[in-house]
C-alpha cells in the first residue's frame, strides 16, 4: 500500500472505490482498525481512503509535539500522494480537530462529518482511553471507558478482537501522549462561523470522555452544523453502533 511523506515522516494510507473521496482521519492513539465499520460502507459510491496518523499503525511516530496544523499538513501530503484534490473528511476525536482546521486553512475540503469531537480541547481527560499496545488488561480497561457497558457485555468476541487490533495498531505511549497534546492545544470556537462547508455531527449519547454537549455545541457553531446524536453508545460510536452511523454518514454525503 502507498505510504506519502510530510517531509521525513512517512504516513500509511489505503484506498478502495471509485468516485469522490471520502477520507478517514482517526482519533488519539487508534489505528486505522477504527475504521473497519465505515470504509466498506463508503467504496463503491465513494472512493474509501484510510489513513494512519502519525504515531500509530504503519505511519512513522517521530518524537512530538504532534499539533493540529502538522497532522493538518499530514492530510494534506495524504490527499497530494492519493491525487485528491478536495475530500470529504470524516474524522473521530482528534480527526475531527483535524478536519475542522483543515476547513479553516486549506482548500481541500468538501464536507465535513466529525464524530465523538469538539470546537476545542479544554477540560477534556483522554487518560481513561490510553492503553499500552503490550498490555492485554490495560486494552481492555480503556475499551470499557470508550465503548458503553451494553455493549461490552453483549458482544465479548468483539471486544477480544478490538484487542488484537489494537495491540498491533495503537500508539505507544510517547506518540499517545503527543497526540493527546494536539487534542488539549486545539481551540477553534471563536472561528466555526469561517467553516462554511455542510458538516454533520454525530456523537454517542453515553460518551464518557468527550461529552455529547460538546458535540451539540460544535454542531450549533458551524454555518451547516447538524446534530446526530445516537443514545445509548459510547465514544467509540462509530464502532459499537456502525450501521446507524453508517446510515447517517451515506445518507449525509449524499444530500451534499
Amino acid at each position: 500500500m502507498p505510504t506519502a511523506t510530510n517531509g521525513e515522516v512517512g504516513l500509511y494510507y489505503e484506498t478502495s472505490g471509485d468516485g469522490e473521496t471520502v477520507v478517514f482521519v482517526g482519533d488519539v492513539g487508534y489505528g486505522a482498525w477504527q475504521w473497519g465499520w465505515q470504509h466498506g460502507a463508503v467504496s463503491g459510491p465513494y472512493r474509501s481512503l484510510v489513513t494512519d496518523v502519525r504515531g500509530a499503525g504503519r505511519s512513522d511516530a517521530p518524537p512530538g509535539p504532534y499539533p493540529v496544523d502538522t497532522l493538518v499538513a499530514d492530510l494534506v501530503a495524504v490527499l497530494r500522494d492519493a491525487d485528491v484534490r478536495a475530500a470529504h473528511v470524516v474524522g473521530a476525536g482528534l480527526g475531527g480537530m483535524v478536519a475542522l482546521q483543515a476547513a479553516l486553512t486549506t482548500s481541500r475540503v468538501r464536507s465535513l462529518v466529525l464524530v465523538g469531537t469538539a470546537a476545542d480541547g479544554a477540560g477534556l481527560d483522554l487518560d481513561p482511553l490510553w492503553g499500552a499496545p503490550d498490555d492485554d488488561a490495560a486494552l481492555e480497561r480503556s475499551l470499557r471507558a470508550g465503548l458503553s457497558a451494553a455493549f461490552v457485555d453483549a458482544h465479548p468476541d468483539a471486544v477480544e478482537q478490538m484487542i488484537e487490533w489494537r495491540a498491533a495498531e495503537d500508539a505507544g505511549r510517547e506518540a499517545w501522549a503527543a497526540q493527546a497534546d494536539a487534542v488539549a492545544d486545539f481551540d477553534v470556537a471563536d472561528s466555526l462561523y469561517e467553516v462554511t462547508e455542510p458538516a454533520l455531527v454525530v456523537h454517542g449519547g453515553d460518551d464518557a470522555v468527550w461529552p455529547p454537549s460538546r458535540g451539540a455545541e460544535l454542531a450549533a457553531g458551524l454555518p451547516r452544523g447538524e446534530f446526530c446524536r445516537i443514545d445509548d453508545a459510547g465514544h467509540l460510536v462509530h464502532v459499537e453502533a456502525s450501521r446507524r452511523v453508517n446510515d447517517e454518514l451515506l445518507a449525509f454525503l449524499d444530500g451534499v
